[in-house]
């Protein structure tokens, strides 16, 4: 049986996580690659109490919380479909936690790195980025998904806290494609031909190699 590939996507609130996962999923799917696409928190049992909670459950409490929904997420979901050969894509996983249980949330970074210490590395991680009064301005338009996404102050603090913890997993080994989702169409699409074709071509080695 083939391994998959594990790709996780990451930025601040209002960046276009969703969007490129909509995206991604559509043009991999084209092209016959075999795609799972998912969420943290997850759609599971854990992962919505978390979702729905963040204004009355905070710092280590949630920290527990998202790190419990993401070892489920794992059994259940992820690892399955990776070893089934499929590529996964996943809106959000352990740089939000870095991110918002440790930078804003002020739980300890060694704690939550050692909640996420068994988490699988993703084969490649996608963090993307906007200027923080673009993302002010995205915010007021889709509206809040959460108490991270309240404070209008806050879109500054995250670019600067994905910045340097996207810097510190890619020094770990973590393949990172860091990418400002700011610019116009024209970079917009070269952005998902580059990331159709690197996923696709990250995906056909492996199918290839076990085949």
């Amino acid at each position: 049986m083939s391994r998959g590939l594990f790709v996780a996507i990451d930025g601040p609130g209002a960046a276009g996580k969703s969007t490129l996962l909509r995206n991604l999923t559509s043009r991999l799917t084209g092209t016959g690659v075999p795609v799972l696409s998912t969420t943290e928190p997850s759609r599971g049992e854990i992962g919505q109490l978390a979702r729905s909670r963040t204004r009355e459950h905070t710092g280590m409490a949630l920290a527990c919380l998202v790190g419990a929904d993401r070892y489920h997420h794992l059994e259940t979901e992820i690892r399955p479909a990776v070893g089934a050969g499929k590529v996964v894509l996943c809106d959000r996983y352990t740089l939000s936690s870095l991110v918002l249980q440790a930078g804003i949330d002020g739980v300890p970074e060694s704690v939550v790195r050692c909640i996420n210490a068994h988490a699988d590395p993703p084969d490649l991680q996608i963090v993307l980025t906007a200027p923080p009064d673009v993302l002010r301005e995205r915010l007021a338009v889709r509206g809040s998904h959460g108490r991270f996404e309240d404070d209008p102050t806050l879109p500054g603090r995250e670019v600067e806290l994905y910045r340097g913890a996207a810097a510190v997993s890619e020094r770990a080994g973590v393949r990172t494609i860091a990418a400002d989702t700011s610019q116009g169409p024209e970079a917009i699409e070269s952005l998902l031909s580059g990331l159709t074709s690197t996923i696709g071509g990250l995906w056909s080695r492996r199918h290839h190699e076990s085949a």
